[in-house]
């Protein structure tokens, strides 16, 4: 399945580069897989795929939904339901990370878990969720 690559600026893809390579080799017990089109900007895991982007921009709606930031080990995430599952986006980071995980991977916010460490260690804090 295709993961749409975005285009940051330069600064922003060799940030998300360094912030995608220290990603965990598991998400929920799926294993991590190449993207198509490859790119340092993506990971995937499992199938159907956990899919990760780093260097998006962010969602619409979230600016006005500070209320709705819930935090995972110390990382700020803003949830948006999808068609099938749930789209997860880093809020108060200098990198805009998402994670699209399908309905497969119930509860969807267990793979927070797992990408935490690597976030609050690649990807700095801004403001924490209020």
């Amino acid at each position: 399945m295709p993961v749409a690559v975005p285009e940051p600026a330069p600064e922003v893809v060799d940030a998300c580069t360094t912030l995608i390579k220290a990603f965990p080799p598991k998400v929920l017990d799926a294993e991590r897989r190449d993207t198509d089109p490859v790119s340092p900007l993506t990971a995937a895991y499992g199938d159907p795929p956990i899919e990760v982007t780093c260097g998006v921009s962010p969602p619409a709606g979230m600016a006005e939904a500070q209320s709705q930031c819930f935090e995972v080990n110390g990382v700020g995430w803003y949830a948006k339901e999808a068609a099938n599952g749930v789209i997860f986006t880093t809020i108060g980071r200098t990198l805009y990370l998402e994670l699209a995980i399908p309905k497969k991977y119930t509860p969807e916010a267990n793979a927070l878990t797992d990408v935490s460490d690597a976030v609050k260690a690649h990807n700095t804090l801004i403001t924490p969720c209020t």
